[in-house]
């Protein structure tokens, strides 16, 4: 018996890396140590996710959104478990719908778990997404490297953020560990920490520890975090001045763009590149070890 190959395709935003998988049927299975396998950066193809590509009338879980969006990412983590959303990862996703030839430039809904999100590719090849609005919960919060503590703002995208203004990003050591952070009560199941220094007029640089990864590469939710605590801090908030604001955010993996509408809801616009395109064997995934 032969077995047909299944094609893939590489991509990246601000260099958080996911292997997409175009399944318009929803034909392919792919179980949590399938998707640990493809990205596996030594034994596998390699990558941060999957972006499992499948129409949304085709998936159980989409059916019901189909009517607002064709296409449905179904996102998986590196480690098989799956998640609502990914910033840069909807970015890649809708850069492969043109690439494709599925969507042209403009805009988009692509259906997640967190729901439909609206995405447009710019011609010159940014996209842009919208990313909802921030909580900013009360109460004053630290973070600690080493012997030293900042003040932190309290973000929360969807998931939870501390953003401390640092004098130098050396300031926030190598990030192996998790900064601490008090209290302890502001943040039950742990916080993704940003730290951030001015590089000019609205415009800032961060490193981040993503709790449960160490350092990242890039962060979406938070560039966006960042951003909010920035505009905050520099008494520019939109639902005050009735104008929306944008801040340049330098990551380690590159540069994304984060505007504030007065209404809250912020867009995050960055890069979105496919790197290349191949096949596999679909046996491989299911083979007991590697081979």
């Amino acid at each position: 018996m032969t077995h047909t190959t299944l094609s893939f395709l590489k991509g990246h935003g601000t260099e958080n890396d996911f292997v997409i998988v175009p399944d318009p049927d929803n034909a392919v299975e792919l179980p949590a140590s399938a998707v640990a396998r493809l990205c596996d950066r030594r034994a596998g193809i390699g990558a941060d996710g999957v972006l499992h590509v499948v129409r949304s009338a085709a998936h159980p879980e989409a059916a019901h959104l189909a009517d607002e969006a064709e296409w449905f990412m179904d996102y998986r983590n590196s480690d098989g478990s799956v998640a609502e959303m990914c910033g840069n990862g909807v970015r890649v996703f809708a850069r492969y719908l043109q690439h494709a030839g599925h969507v042209e430039p403009g805009d988009l809904a692509i259906a997640t778990r967190g729901g439909v999100k609206r995405v447009h590719l710019d011609k010159d090849g940014d996209v842009t997404v919208s990313m909802g609005r921030a909580e900013l919960p009360e109460g004053d919060v630290t973070v600690t490297v080493g012997a030293t503590s900042w003040p932190a703002r309290n973000v929360n995208m969807g998931n939870p953020h501390a953003v401390a203004f640092v004098d130098s990003l050396d300031d926030a050591g190598n990030l192996l560990a998790a900064p601490s952070f008090a209290p302890v009560s502001a943040y039950p199941t742990g916080v993704n920490v940003e730290f951030v220094v001015d590089r000019g007029p609205r415009h800032v640089a961060m490193r981040v520890h993503e709790r449960g990864s160490g350092e990242t590469r890039s962060c979406g939710t938070g560039a966006c975090a960042v951003a909010v605590a920035a505009i905050r801090r520099d008494g520019a908030d939109p639902a005050a001045t009735g104008a929306p604001v944008t801040y340049t955010v330098d990551l380690p993996g590159g540069t994304l763009v984060i505007t504030e509408h007065p209404d809250g809801r912020i867009d995050m616009t960055g890069p979105a590149v496919i790197v290349a395109a191949g096949e596999f064997d679909p046996a491989w995934l299911t083979e007991t070890a590697f081979g």
